[in-house]
């Protein structure tokens, strides 16, 4: 059993930067891909990003270049530094683990979530 943990959300203004973090509990953390979705108001959740246990990374197109994706397998975290935040990023984030890349990118039998953080973006 793993349970993940978000953390980092908050408000921020249009053009800044947050970091958000996801503590997993077990000892498994390494086997698992994880990944970053996102659900803003009255819309699905969808992709954000992915990262293997070695550290490929795999992003969706509206965050490339903004969002960076990473993880510490000696502390059972994965991050998420989002930078140059806008009012279009409001949303509640949630952490992914699965144990192959496909069900992380397509959301699909996920094998554990967090219960999300909230960011808000303001403008």
């Amino acid at each position: 059993q793993v349970q993940l943990v978000e953390s980092g959300g908050g408000l921020v203004q249009a053009g800044g930067s947050l970091r958000l973090s996801c503590a997993a509990s077990g000892r498994t953390f390494s086997r698992y891909f994880m990944g970053w979705y996102r659900q803003a108001p009255g819309k699905e959740r969808e992709f954000q990003t992915a990262i293997s246990s070695g550290g490929t990374t795999y992003y969706a197109d509206s965050v490339k270049g903004r969002f960076t994706i990473s993880r510490d397998n000696g502390k059972n975290t994965v991050y998420l530094q989002m930078n140059s935040l806008k009012p279009e990023d409001t949303a509640v984030y949630y952490c992914a683990a699965g144990l192959s890349l496909k069900t992380v990118i397509d959301g699909i039998n996920i094998d554990y979530w967090g219960k999300g953080t909230l960011v808000t973006v303001s403008s």
